[in-house]
């Protein structure tokens, strides 16, 4: 192994990011949560966004 590839974290050489790294650990310890916590930690889990247009500078209202 090189001194160029032994510094590189195990995910970044997998080819992943660490975002996706994370995401996948952070699933694997829900999945092991006994209850109540798992449902609880699932709950935590949804995310809610919305997405708006913004024109000139000025967000635009959304359009139903």
């Amino acid at each position: 192994m090189s001194a160029t590839t032994a510094a590189v974290p195990f995910w970044r050489a997998a080819g992943m990011t660490y975002i996706g790294y994370s995401n996948i650990c952070a699933a694997l310890v829900r999945n092991c949560l006994k209850e109540p916590f798992k449902s609880e930690a699932a709950s935590r889990e949804k995310v809610h966004f919305s997405i708006s247009k913004w024109t000139d500078g000025k967000q635009e209202k959304p359009s139903e």
